[in-house]
């Protein structure tokens, strides 16, 4: 089950990380060729913490348990692949499934196969009932509502990814091309990334996944945007403990979120 954070209800805002989970790895290693190390391959490691302070603070949020090995929140019910679910009917070619990243990933870039016997369709729903459900439940629930309070809101999707050439931006922002959020939206995260210093793309490679897509809804004022954050900005050189730039990247989301609430209060006055 994830971890489900009311919020005080101040703002309009909720967040989301559905990659940080490390529950039950020891359960699952033996499951895995590689083990612990090839299924932690797949986290967004730490996210959690950089959206720490910010739960504190009391905003609402949305944080996996579950490893994303174990089941992917930000991926359709049926992006399916028969070497992870028995029966499963193969993905379509260029499919996120297709290339091992399905609701169930069958990779990780430590290991080209990742699980050594598929999962029982029951199995599987026992997975989404315990990890996948909730988790878009408790979005839906707090996202309706901060609308409800706030007459809309705006989901902060939270990831973080493999480090990027030099010259390219350490932070990409994704709206699935003007789809899940209103253009004044993006362009004031945008803004507010180039106020802790930072350059940011849009869209590419990361438009947003499921959940930017299932819960943004802006012609309701509910709007979604996916971060993406270099790991290299906020870990250590081994990209798996706290490095010098965690700071720097925990008050990046603290201006993301604190500028789009306020920058939703002043659009609602007007």
């Amino acid at each position: 089950m994830p971890a489900v954070h009311q919020g005080n209800g101040r703002w309009p805002i909720v967040l989301s990380v559905p990659h940080s989970g490390r529950g039950k790895l020891a359960d699952l290693a033996p499951l895995a060729h590689g083990g612990k190390a090839a299924l932690m391959a797949l986290e967004d490691p730490l996210v959690d913490a950089l959206v720490e302070p910010l739960v504190r603070q009391g905003f609402a949020a949305v944080i996996a348990k579950a490893p994303r090995a174990a089941i992917d929140c930000n991926r359709a019910l049926d992006e399916l692949d028969p070497l992870c679910v028995e029966g499963a009917s193969p993905p379509p070619a260029g499919s996120r499934a297709a290339q091992g990243l399905g609701l169930i990933p069958s990779r990780s870039h430590r290991q080209p196969r990742l699980w050594k016997r598929p999962l029982s369709r029951a199995q599987l729903d026992l997975r989404i009932a315990r990890g996948w459900t909730p988790y878009h439940d408790a979005l839906t629930g707090l996202l309706g509502s901060a609308a409800a309070r706030h007459g809309g809101a705006i989901l902060i999707d939270c990831h973080s990814m493999p480090p990027r050439r030099r010259g390219l931006p350490r932070i990409v922002l994704g709206d699935r091309h003007g789809t899940s959020a209103a253009p004044w939206v993006s362009r004031l995260a945008a803004q507010l990334v180039k106020e802790v210093g930072e350059e940011c793309g849009f869209n590419h490679p990361y438009a947003g996944g499921h959940i930017t897509a299932c819960h943004g809804a802006p012609s309701f004022d509910v709007h979604a945007l996916q971060v993406e954050i270099d790991r290299a900005a906020y870990l250590d050189a081994s990209l798996t403990a706290p490095g010098p730039g965690m700071g720097r990247m925990r008050l990046l989301f603290s201006r993301l979120a604190h500028g789009l609430a306020e920058g939703w209060m002043r659009a609602a006055a007007e």
